[in-house]
């Protein structure tokens, strides 16, 4: 059996088992069916705290230098505390439902 055509099976073969295990991830409706442990929930929520603290300082930033007004960083803030909020709610794994904007129309 000649290299390429070697490549190409090892090619099609590792594309086959990519969208295996990738199908498997998710039900039938689309939807992510994946829980995390409550070691894994725990260390994703430390790094989630962290990015928290983070974005809240550069917002705090922002209204100290005047590009945002004080009103507007707690708006900011309190939106991204919702955020983490959602994120904890459920179990640390992200729902990326499609959601309605106001120029969408039914």
């Amino acid at each position: 059996m000649r290299w390429s055509h070697k490549l190409f099976l090892l090619l099609v073969s590792a594309l086959v088992c990519g969208l295996v295990l990738s199908t498997n991830v998710f039900a039938a409706d689309g939807e992510n069916k994946v829980e995390l442990t409550k070691q894994q929930q725990e260390e994703i929520a430390e790094i989630q705290q962290e990015i928290l603290e983070k974005k809240k300082e550069v917002i705090e930033k922002y209204v100290e230098f005047g590009v945002f007004s004080e009103e507007k960083g707690n708006h900011i803030i309190e939106k991204m505390e919702e955020h983490y909020s959602k994120l904890e709610k459920n179990g640390f794994i992200p729902r990326w439902e499609k959601r309605k904007h106001h120029h969408d129309k039914e």
